[in-house]
């Protein structure tokens, strides 16, 4: 099967101010060629971006800030993109998370989570499979969940859940699929040293985490390989295979010791301060 060819070619990225999003917004620009349409919150991380971009590399870059949890404004700036811009792929990294006890989850917190990641996703998904199946056009389609897909989170409990629903959407979606040009990948990373994982909740699992490089490089090899799926990380892919032999029982006991304790950790130091 032939490889995705990004050179040359549009691909949009949301989530792209920082972290993963950020990450592979440059390596697709220095290592592939491609242009670039960058869609996040904030403004001025675009504009920063696209100017380290641009002194490594000589693409095209359009930066479109929008909250994606406002769905209106980002239907309105999608629709946008699809009917100025010939494109070739597209990466959905955006999303949130909130590390504690689920009963002290803010109502605004889980909506704005439930919009940013599935909600926004779902509705970016629809346009953009049906731009690529209506014009029977080569491209692919990556969204972004994460290993809490698999191994679900104690007091990570809502983004385990909406990173699930992501892995069995993008799976059943793929093969509905019409137009054999195009292909849908489910990337599932585990933890990333990234911003959304620098706080102190997250202090006494530093030793998890991937470099965002490492995961932003294997993420784009296998999007480009048409992979259904994939899971960065040679150790990961193998605790994920042989995960199915061990009762879940005493893997979420596990998960749920290891995630507390670096929660009580965190909260131990604000009360030292």
């Amino acid at each position: 099967m032939a490889r995705l060819n990004f050179e040359g070619r549009w691909v949009l990225i949301t989530g792209a101010s920082a972290g993963l999003g950020r990450e592979m917004a440059m390596q697709l620009a220095i290592n592939y060629g491609a242009n670039l349409v960058l869609i996040a919150r904030r403004g001025d991380k675009l504009e920063e971006l696209k100017t380290a971009i641009l002194e490594r590399c000589s693409v095209s870059v359009l930066c479109i800030p929008c909250d994606l949890s406002d769905l209106p404004a980002f239907e309105r700036q999608l629709d946008a993109v699809l009917d100025s811009v010939p494109l070739y792929a597209a990466i959905l990294n955006a999303g949130m998370t909130y590390f504690g006890r689920h009963l002290d989850m803010e109502c605004g917190i889980l909506g704005s989570m439930l919009d940013l990641n599935v909600k926004s996703v779902v509705i970016a998904t629809n346009k953009l499979v049906n731009y690529f199946e209506m014009h029977e056009k080569e491209g692919g389609l990556m969204l972004v969940s994460s290993m809490a897909a698999q191994f679900p989170t104690p007091y990570q409990a809502v983004y385990s859940g909406t990173k699930a629903f992501l892995l069995n959407f993008g799976l059943a979606l793929g093969q509905e699929l019409q137009n054999k040009r195009f292909s849908i990948m489910v990337y599932l990373p585990s933890g990333i040293a990234t911003d959304m994982t620098s706080g102190e909740k997250f202090s006494k699992l530093k030793g998890f985490l991937m470099p965002v490089t490492q995961v932003a490089q294997e993420g784009l090899d296998a999007f480009s390989r048409k992979r259904k799926w994939w899971i960065p990380g040679v150790w990961n892919r193998i605790g994920a295979r042989f995960s199915w032999f061990i009762p879940r029982k005493l893997v979420l006991k596990r998960m749920a010791r290891v995630y507390q304790a670096s929660l009580l950790a965190a909260e131990q130091q604000k009360k030292d301060i």
